[in-house]
């Protein structure tokens, strides 16, 4: 709709304004009643800065990492936010300049270097730890998918300790989007690059320290798989993981490696080399989480993109996997800053060439082997509509219905993780994307495959988070936290707090400070003590 498209051209100029930090908690303005038996601190990570002096960043992602926090305790919230202090941010501010690459701007040479020098800098990694907040060993890191990852103290949101991952197991990265076990044992992906090519590696972290100051120490590779193309791997957000398996999905968005590694010296950004390959088709590696063995069926799917996962569980024979996904993968580098501030038709056509999300199912028998008849249905799952054929070729089942076309799909999916991930479930959550936002938060019911619906004009909700309630008996008993930006009112964002079971307003908490729309987070909960 021309109009809604105009009027959201305003809205995303404020998500892509630059904000101030609040060290120092302040109050927030309640309505409603947030109840109180939440007792601890809503984390999220983001861009909150978007350009450095008169140098601006090109890409949403680009932003330099803003840290907030929501704390809540007997019905009352604060709020505080700190700028991580990463080595890109220090520098930058130091310089009063983008002095550091990202993955859509190119960082101009220091006149102040020698050659020699300004050819080296070229070859710096980004490690803007923007996207999300992750925990390992029970500590807090702010991450994107580079080798470096920050160490944060939940409370103060002080920055604490750079780690590299290169330093414990031989990865260039890891994904900001790790599974973790009952017992805290944690699994993520990570590349490697040999003279043989590109290697996806799945890497496995153990639960505790075994000293206060460790970080990453016993973290090891599990497994090891070739990228189908030697110097062209895929790109990754995410992986799936059931109680005994883990699955990569290859899909057809491509690195070129010889792009990015050149591009800083023909003065291109990583997104140059980034590329959607609809001649290729999507591949299923399935891992046992024990052996670390590689299943020997390879299992295909049209070509498809995904970023998040939504659970995945193991039932008789089957491994089952929903996550959302898209044919279309022309998508991640829409996200340019120039194309958030368009606006009239020039906005309608960059959200039109955007691809729609929406949730799927895949269905992966286990127990292939020779004798495994071809040419037949192997999903023999009653009620289900996906399919697999030996060699086996997988097609999807909707995990929706007709109504979820007008909410423009879904992203951002949660479930009640601690207590359903890796098992069968019945719910998750996610956000609407009617805009290049989201604009709606819904919850889906697998069972008739109904959604409830979130929404108020001019408000865009963030990725939900979902908390169990203390007495807890059924899936959806707790809550949904979401913070929502208000980008057509002046300090008014607030973090707004649901019934996940009827999806009802509980109440919110309205920040007097602006907030940018940010990416991931996590809640931290506060051990209660008796007075």
């Amino acid at each position: 709709i021309p109009n809604q498209q105009e009027n959201f051209h305003v809205i995303l100029e404020n998500i892509v304004t630059s904000v101030e930090e609040t060290p120092q908690a302040i109050s927030t303005k309640v309505t409603g009643q947030i109840p109180e038996w939440i007792n601890g601190s809503f984390l999220r990570n983001g861009p909150g800065k978007f350009e450095i002096g008169n140098d601006k960043f090109n890409h949403w992602f680009d932003g330099m990492a803003l840290l907030h926090q929501f704390k809540i305790s007997k019905g009352q919230v604060t709020y505080k936010s700190r700028f991580l202090c990463s080595d890109c941010y220090l520098y930058n501010k130091e310089n009063n300049r983008i002095m550091v690459s990202e993955y859509g701007t190119v960082a101009m040479p220091d006149p102040c270097k020698n050659f020699f020098q300004r050819f080296l800098s070229r070859f710096e990694i980004p490690h803007n730890a923007s996207v999300s907040l992750v925990t390992y060993k029970g500590d807090y890191y702010a991450c994107t998918e580079s080798n470096f990852m920050y160490r944060v103290d939940p409370e103060t949101l002080e920055t604490m300790k750079k780690v590299d991952w290169s330093k414990f197991v031989a990865v260039n990265g890891s994904t900001a989007h790790p599974h973790t076990d009952p017992d805290g044992t944690t699994y993520n992906m990570g590349n490697s690059y040999t003279i043989k090519g590109a290697f996806y590696n799945i890497i496995k972290v153990p639960p505790t320290k075994k000293k206060p100051t460790e970080t990453l120490e016993g973290a090891t590779v599990l497994c090891t798989i070739p990228s189908i193309e030697r110097t062209r791997p895929s790109y990754y957000h995410s992986f799936a993981m059931t109680e005994n398996y883990l699955v990569f999905i290859e899909i057809p968005i491509k690195l070129d490696l010889l792009k990015i590694v050149t591009g800083r010296l023909r003065g291109t950004s990583i997104s140059d080399g980034v590329y959607w390959d609809s001649n290729l088709d999507t591949i299923f590696y399935v891992i046992h989480k024990q052996t670390g063995k590689v299943s020997a069926t390879k299992y295909r799917a049209k070509p498809m993109t995904t970023f998040h996962q939504i659970n995945a569980y193991e039932e008789g024979n089957f491994l089952i996997m929903d996550l959302c996904a898209s044919d279309n993968g022309e998508t991640i580098n829409n996200y340019m800053i120039q194309n958030l501030r368009k606006s009239g038709e020039a906005l309608n056509e960059v959200y039109n060439k955007m691809c729609k999300m929406f949730p799927r199912r895949f269905v992966l028998p286990l127990n292939v082997n020779d004798d495994t008849p071809c040419d037949q249905n192997l999903n023999t799952r009653p009620n289900s509509t996906a399919t697999a054929v030996k060699i086996v070729h997988c097609t999807h089942e909707d995990l929706h219905g007709e109504d979820l076309y007008k909410y423009g799909g879904l992203e951002f999916p949660q479930i009640n993780y601690a207590k359903y991930n890796t098992r069968p479930y019945r719910y998750f959550y996610g956000c609407g994307f009617r805009h290049l936002v989201g604009d709606t938060l819904i919850k889906m019911d697998l069972e008739g495959k109904h959604m409830m619906v979130w929404e108020e004009p001019g408000f865009y909700p963030s990725e939900p988070v979902f908390i169990p309630s203390p007495d807890a008996t059924e899936e959806d008993d707790g809550v949904l936290m979401s913070v929502v930006i208000t980008p057509d009112k002046d300090k008014s964002a607030f973090l707004l707090v649901l019934d996940a079971k009827s999806f009802q307003e509980l109440g919110r908490a309205e920040v007097p400070v602006n907030i940018p729309y940010g990416f991931h987070g996590t809640f931290n909960a506060t051990a209660h003590v008796e007075g």
